[in-house]
């Protein structure tokens, strides 16, 4: 890939439910990622903050409503060849109300924490899934050949979480680039 001016960023969200020693996932059922265990989230609408989004998108996507969320990581996946970069803002929660249902887009699901369907999941899971386990922050930069093929990636742990993009991105590809939100 090369630097371009063009690369862009879009904001999504991804929450990880857990109680006790379990872990609620969702398989899902349509559009990017199907066929595939997942947290629940997905875009911003406009006017809508980051944890609002992660607020409304568990819900939907699952019926469960947060009391609370903590941040504990950031990610961001770039496939090869394309100037869009998805930073996804993931969130815990172990306080949350309603009851766990099927919607149109998720079919949620408890799954073990030693019992995680990795092979059903996407690639970066088993990398970063240790890291949110142990109970560390962290930023993650990923970049993907297709949907399933990781070229290259890059994983730390945080005290403050904070995007590590042009650093990652241009170690991991040897590839200078700089954001238009990062000039």
């Amino acid at each position: 890939m090369t630097a371009t001016a063009n690369l862009t960023k879009k904001m999504f969200t991804l929450v990880f439910v857990r109680e006790r020693n379990q872990l609620l996932l969702g398989m899902k059922k349509r559009g990017f990622g199907k066929g595939k265990w997942n947290g629940f989230g997905g875009k911003l609408q406009a006017n809508e903050t980051i944890v609002q989004a992660a607020k409304r998108e568990l819900e939907e996507e699952c019926g469960l409503v947060a009391n609370k969320l903590e941040k504990i990581g950031l990610i961001d996946f770039e496939f090869q060849n394309d100037p869009v970069i998805f930073e996804v803002h993931v969130f815990k929660t172990d306080s949350y109300h309603g009851e766990v249902k099927e919607s149109e887009e998720m079919q949620p699901q408890w799954f073990d924490m030693d019992d995680i369907p990795y092979d059903k999941m996407w690639a970066d899971d088993r990398i970063w899934f240790p890291v949110m386990f142990s109970g560390a922050n962290f930023y993650a930069y990923f970049l993907f050949k297709d949907f399933s093929t990781i070229l290259t990636y890059k994983l730390k742990e945080l005290s403050e979480i904070k995007s590590h993009f042009t650093e990652f991105r241009n170690s991991a590809n040897g590839v200078p680039v700089t954001l238009p939100q990062e000039e």
